[in-house]
C-alpha cells in the first residue's frame, strides 16, 4: 500500500519541476521596453522584443531566435563574412593579371626593370615558334604594345624582342599562328610572362590594415548586439568594444588613401597617418567615459565618429590637387565620396532615430535606424574596397612617378 506522505512527496516533486519549467519559460520570454533594468534602455521607440538579463546558453541560442537584436547582429555577422572572403579573395588573387598596355609611364617603368632576375624558362625558348610564317608581324604587334622596349639598357633592343617572341606558351607552337584573335592572344600571354618582371606590387599593409578594421567593427558590433542583454557589466565591455570598433573602421579607412596618395611624399605621408591614428586612440579614450553610453550623449557619439570622418577631407583635397590630371584620382575620389555618404546618411539615422520614433513599435523587429545603420556601414565599407582596389592598380603600374 503507497504511503500518503510519499504521494505528497512525490505530487510536490512534480509541482516543484512544472513551477521551474514553468518560471524558465517566462524568464526567457521578451520582454517590453518599460520592464528593463536602466542599462539596457537606449531607445524609447522601440517598445517590445528585448532580451533582458539571460544566462549566455539562452543569449547565444537567441541567435537564431527573433527579437529586436536579430537582424542587427546578422547585419554585421554578415558583412563580417562578406569582409573575410574579400581579405582572401585579394590576398591570392589581386594583382592576378598586369595590364601592361594600360600603363601611362611605361619608359620610366622599364628603367627600373631587373633583367638578371629573369626566370631561366625565358631564356629556353620554343624552337618551333621560328617557323611561324608571320613572325614579323607578331614582332610588330610586340612593338606596338611596348614602345619603350628601346629604352632597355641592359640588353639589345632587338634581343629582348627576338626573346619574348621566341618564349611563346606551347600550345602557340602549332597551327595557324597569323589569325589576327590568335596575335592578340599570344600578345597578352606574353605580357603576363613578362609582367612580374617589369612591375613590383607596392606594399599592401595599408590596404590589409583597412580589411582587418572592417572585419574587428563588424565582428564586435555583431557580438555587442548579441551579448549585451546578460549584464551590466558585461553591457559595459561590450560596448566600449563596439566603440573601438567603429573608431578602427573610420581610422583605417584612411590608411590606403592616405598611404597611396602619398607613399611618394614621406612627410605627408606620416602626418596625415599619424593625425587620423592620435585621432582614433583618444575617440576609443573618450567612449570609456561611462557617462558616453546613455542615451542623453546619442547625438554626441555620432558627431564625433561623424567628425573622424570629416576630417579625411583633408588628404583627399590635397590628393585631388596633387594628381588632377591622373583618372585614378578622380576614380578614387569619387568612390570615397560615396563612402562618406553612406557613412554619413547612417550616422544620421542612427542619431534621429528614424523611422522608428515616427511610429512607435512598428519597427521593433524590422527596419528600424540601427539596422539600416549598420547596412549603411556595410556598404560604405564596401565602396571603399572598390576604391582600394584601383590604388593599388594605380601605385603597382606607376610606382612614385607622376
Amino acid at each position: 500500500m503507497v504511503n500518503s506522505a510519499e504521494v505528497v512527496e512525490k505530487n510536490d516533486s512534480l509541482k516543484e519541476g512544472k513551477g521551474k519549467r514553468l518560471w524558465k519559460k517566462v524568464k526567457y520570454q521578451l520582454v517590453e521596453y518599460h520592464s528593463l533594468p536602466g542599462y539596457l534602455r537606449d531607445n524609447e521607440y522601440i517598445i517590445g522584443h528585448y532580451r533582458s538579463e539571460w544566462p549566455l546558453k539562452q543569449i547565444f541560442l537567441s541567435i537564431f531566435s527573433i527579437h529586436n537584436e536579430t537582424l542587427n547582429v546578422w547585419t554585421h555577422l554578415i558583412g563580417f563574412v562578406l569582409f573575410l572572403s574579400l581579405t582572401i579573395y585579394t590576398a591570392k588573387k589581386v594583382p592576378q593579371i598586369v595590364d601592361i598596355p594600360s600603363l601611362h609611364h611605361m619608359a620610366d617603368v622599364l628603367k627600373r626593370v631587373d633583367l638578371h632576375k629573369m626566370p631561366s624558362e625565358l631564356m629556353t625558348c620554343l624552337s618551333s615558334v621560328s617557323n611561324l610564317p608571320d613572325l614579323h608581324r607578331l614582332r610588330d604587334e610586340l612593338k606596338a604594345s611596348l614602345p619603350s622596349m628601346d629604352l632597355l639598357p641592359s640588353l639589345p633592343s632587338w634581343h629582348t624582342l627576338e626573346l619574348l617572341t621566341n618564349c611563346l606558351p606551347e600550345r602557340f607552337s602549332h597551327g595557324n599562328q597569323t589569325d589576327l584573335c590568335v596575335l592578340k592572344n599570344v600578345k597578352e600571354d606574353l605580357l603576363n610572362i613578362i609582367a612580374p618582371l617589369v612591375l613590383r606590387p607596392i606594399t599592401r599593409w595599408p590596404f590589409f590594415a583597412f580589411l582587418g578594421g572592417a572585419m574587428f567593427c563588424l565582428l564586435a558590433s555583431s557580438t555587442c548586439h548579441l551579448l549585451s542583454c546578460h549584464s551590466e557589466r558585461l553591457s559595459y565591455i561590450m560596448l566600449r568594444l563596439d566603440y573601438a570598433g567603429i573608431a578602427a573602421l573610420i581610422s583605417t579607412s584612411f590608411y590606403p588613401p592616405v598611404y597611396y596618395s602619398f607613399m611618394c611624399d614621406p612627410f605627408f605621408c606620416n602626418l596625415y597617418l599619424g593625425f587620423i591614428t592620435i585621432l582614433g586612440i583618444a575617440t576609443i579614450l573618450v567612449s570609456l567615459l561611462p557617462v558616453f553610453q546613455t542615451p542623453e550623449f546619442r547625438s554626441v557619439r555620432a558627431s564625433l565618429f561623424f567628425g573622424m570622418g570629416l576630417s579625411g577631407a583633408v588628404p583627399i583635397l590635397h590628393k585631388l590637387i596633387l594628381f588632377r590630371h591622373q583618372p585614378e584620382a578622380l576614380h578614387t575620389t569619387g568612390y570615397e565620396i560615396l563612402m562618406g555618404l553612406w557613412y554619413g546618411l547612417g550616422a544620421l539615422v542612427y542619431a534621429t532615430r528614424i523611422p522608428e520614433r515616427w511610429k512607435p513599435g512598428k519597427f521593433d523587429i524590422a527596419g528600424h535606424s540601427h539596422q539600416l545603420f549598420h547596412v549603411l556601414v556595410v556598404a560604405g565599407a564596401y565602396t571603399h574596397y572598390r576604391a582600394g582596389l584601383i590604388y593599388l592598380k594605380w601605385r603597382d603600374q606607376q610606382g612614385c612617378y607622376q
